[in-house]
Formats: C-alpha cells, structure tokens, sequence
C-alpha cells in the first residue's frame, strides 16, 4: 500500500503548540493508518502524529511547513481531515 502525503504552511500565530497540536493529534487518532509528521523547514525526522508530546518535541513554529505522510486503508481520507483542520486554523 503506497503512502499518501502532502505538505502544509502552519499559520498558527504560535505554530503548533499544545492547543492546536491536540486538535492535530485527535484528527489523526480517527484513522487506522499510520500518520506520521514532519517538519520540513528544519529538517526534523518524523514522528507519530498520534502522540502530542512526540508532535511537540518536532518544534513548528508559524510558517514551518510540515509534511504530512499516512499509510494505510483510510491514509487518503486521513490526509484530506488533516488538510481541512489546518485550514481551519486547528480550534483557533
């Protein structure tokens, strides 16, 4: 099964701290896949979007991009819920 990805700008005026990560993270505990986040702009190893304290220690300050990687049945889906709750502003 092939991995679905994408990359995301965070606008969040304080990036991805606890309030915003925690809406991240209950996003991806919806999906069976396994979700895993990156921050592109430093180059940071991925880690499991389903752990906040993981998501926290990845550092996304506003205009990191992130990149989003998902395997699994519902990969597609998942990366579509994460899309809409960054746009959204993740409860802000």
């Amino acid at each position: 099964m092939n991995p679905e990805s994408a990359e995301f700008v965070i606008h969040n005026k304080s990036g991805l701290h606890t309030r915003p990560g925690a809406v991240l993270v209950n996003i991806a505990k919806q999906f069976s896949s396994d979700i895993q986040i990156a921050n592109v702009t430093s180059a940071g190893k991925p880690v499991n979007a389903k752990s906040l304290m993981k998501l926290m220690g990845i550092g996304v300050r506003s205009g990191h991009t992130i990149r989003v990687e998902a395997t699994g049945e519902d990969a597609r889906k998942a990366i579509e819920a994460i899309s809409e709750g960054i746009a959204s502003g993740l409860g802000e």
